[in-house]
């Protein structure tokens, strides 16, 4: 994937608001999800003597959580104390089996198991994080977060028709998902992330097709609307981009108005160039 394109889709996925796992760093996820899940009744590691520096305590902290879970292996808080601790230690591939563990302990705990694929990805472990991210859609087809994860791995795995066909796999279960439980698979989120990838892929005419009819359908949502005019900046129709933005800044929340703002006068800057270079090139003329 070249460098443009890369950035053109992370521009999309930035602006339209969706959550995205590109050039994610996994220590502060790790960190992240272990603070938010940390409570008071965390098991004190087997006492150890005071280290002389950070790493050999970290050491310490590592052996006690260990002898802790020798005696109670399904011990959620001293898996995550482990866990964190060999993320402070820079140990990413040690956090892969009590992470696994504690996904199995907590099968309601989606993060886990989006965690999980994130740092079997970042260790190059694609083959498992793709399976970690299909396990997780399987039980939870509506999980945005998962299906996000899983085709961003299969774009960068150069597998469009792969990303799309899990995208639409998705879209298909929606009708009968919500019979049985309404609004359990978020259909304009994931229309959405079909339209980026057909952007992405400079399936241009397939993306706008997507953007529009969702602008139709959901005429107060500012997401597809971002997208049309992501599009009409890419292929040259500056004007019409700019409008279409505009429309867009009218329709979106207030915490998503700058992003919009910054994105049209990036408009207005490449529509100013070319007319500063046409004086530029007259003055040395003269």
């Amino acid at each position: 994937m070249s460098k443009k394109r890369s950035g053109w889709f992370s521009r999309i996925v930035l602006a339209i608001g969706l959550i995205a796992f590109l050039g994610f760093s996994i220590a502060p996820l790790l960190g992240g999800v272990l603070q938010a899940n940390q409570g008071n009744s965390s098991p004190t590691p087997t006492n150890t003597p005071a280290a002389s520096n950070p790493q050999e305590d970290l050491q310490a902290q590592e052996r006690g959580y260990k002898l802790v879970l020798e005696r109670e292996p399904d011990n959620r808080t001293a898996l995550r104390g482990l866990i964190d601790v060999r993320r402070q230690l820079n140990d990413i591939e040690g956090t892969i089996e009590p992470l696994e563990r504690l996904a199995e302990l907590n099968p309601e705990e989606s993060r886990y198991w989006v965690l999980l694929a994130q740092t079997k990805q970042y260790l190059g472990d694609r083959e498992g994080a793709v399976e970690t991210y299909r396990e997780l859609i399987t039980r939870e087809p509506g999980n945005v977060q998962a299906l996000q994860g899983l085709v961003t791995l299969l774009l960068e795995e150069d597998r469009p028709e792969a990303a799309i066909a899990a995208i639409e796999d998705t879209l298909q279960l929606a009708t009968q998902a919500d019979q049985s439980e309404p609004g359990s698979i978020d259909v304009v989120s994931t229309q959405l992330l079909l339209g980026q990838v057909y952007a992405e892929q400079q399936r241009y005419e397939q993306a706008l097709n997507v953007f529009d009819n969702l602008s139709q359908e959901h005429s107060s949502d500012f997401r597809p609307l971002v997208g049309k005019g992501l599009i009409l900046e890419e292929t040259g129709q500056l004007d019409e981009a700019q409008a279409v933005l505009n429309s867009a800044l009218e329709l979106a929340p207030a915490q998503q108005k700058d992003r919009i703002q910054i994105l049209i006068e990036q408009i207005q800057a490449s529509q100013a160039s070319p007319a500063e270079e046409e004086t530029s090139e007259e003055t040395t003329e003269e």
